[in-house]
C-alpha cells in the first residue's frame, strides 16, 4: 500500500524552473514608496489573513476576487496548482495589494488576480504592471492571458494597455473569453505604465516583512468608509 509520502508526491503538479522576480522600489502618488517583491510559500498564512475580511465587500466585486484569489494561495501554500508566483506591494512592511498568476508553459502566461487593498494611489496598476514585466521580461514569455472580473480592472487592463481579443481561448478563470497582452503591446505600454527602481537596498528589502493593517483598516480602505464612531 503506497503512503502518504507516495500519495502526496502524486497529487502535486509537476514544477517548471521559473525564475525569481527581483524586487523594485516604486515611489507612489502620495511620495511613499512601495517596496515589490515575490512573496513565499511560507508566507501564504498571513496573505489569506490578509484576505479573509474582504470576502463579504460586495463593492467593486471585492468579494468574488477575494474568494477566488483565497483559494489559489491556499491551493499554492497546498501545492496543488501548477507554476504559480505571487507578488506583493508594502509600504513601510504594510501590505497594500497583492498579485498572483501562473506559467501555462514557456511561452504563454496565465494572470489570475489583482487586489488593491490601500486605494488611491494606483498600486493595483503598479503591481498588474508588475506581474506583466515578470512575464514577458523575466520569463521571457510571448504573452499572458488576462480576463476582468469588474468594470475597473476592464479599464485599468484591457483599454489603459489596450490589450487585444483572443476570444478562441477561455480563460481559467471562466466567465467570458481571453484578452492577450503580447511582447510587443507590453513594450509599447512599458514607458507608461511600468516604473521603479532597481536594486532594493539590502537594508530595504530586509525590513519589506509583511505586517497588516488589521480588518478594520482593511475594510476602511477597500470600501472608503471613514473610520471612528458615527
Amino acid at each position: 500500500m503506497a503512503s502518504v509520502m507516495d500519495l502526496e508526491a502524486l497529487l502535486r503538479p509537476p514544477a517548471m524552473e521559473m525564475p525569481p522576480y527581483p524586487p523594485k522600489a516604486i515611489t507612489l502618488a502620495s511620495g511613499e514608496e512601495m517596496i515589490v517583491r515575490q512573496a513565499s510559500r511560507e508566507e501564504m498564512p498571513i496573505l489569506l489573513t490578509a484576505i479573509y475580511p474582504l470576502l463579504l465587500v460586495e463593492r467593486d466585486y471585492y468579494d468574488i476576487v477575494a474568494a477566488r484569489l483565497y483559494s489559489e494561495l491556499l491551493a499554492y501554500k497546498r501545492y496543488r496548482v501548477k507554476d504559480e508566483y505571487v507578488l506583493v506591494g508594502l509600504i513601510d512592511g504594510v501590505l497594500a495589494g497583492l498579485v498572483n498568476g501562473r506559467l501555462v508553459d514557456a511561452k504563454v502566461g496565465m494572470s489570475y488576480h489583482t487586489l488593491t487593498i490601500r486605494r488611491g494611489l494606483r498600486v493595483g496598476s503598479h503591481l498588474f504592471a508588475a506581474k506583466m514585466e515578470y512575464h514577458i521580461e523575466h520569463c521571457g514569455q510571448d504573452e499572458v492571458l488576462i480576463v476582468a472580473e469588474s468594470p475597473i480592472g476592464f479599464r485599468r487592463w484591457m483599454i489603459e494597455y489596450p490589450l487585444d481579443k483572443k476570444y478562441e481561448v477561455q480563460h481559467e478563470l471562466g466567465g467570458v473569453p481571453s484578452w492577450v497582452l503580447t511582447r510587443k503591446t507590453y513594450f509599447d505600454a512599458k514607458p507608461r505604465l511600468v516604473s521603479g527602481r532597481r536594486p532594493v537596498p539590502a537594508e530595504k528589502l530586509a525590513a519589506a516583512v509583511i505586517r497588516l493593517p488589521g480588518e478594520d483598516a482593511v475594510r476602511l480602505q477597500v470600501t472608503g468608509e471613514k473610520g471612528g464612531k458615527a
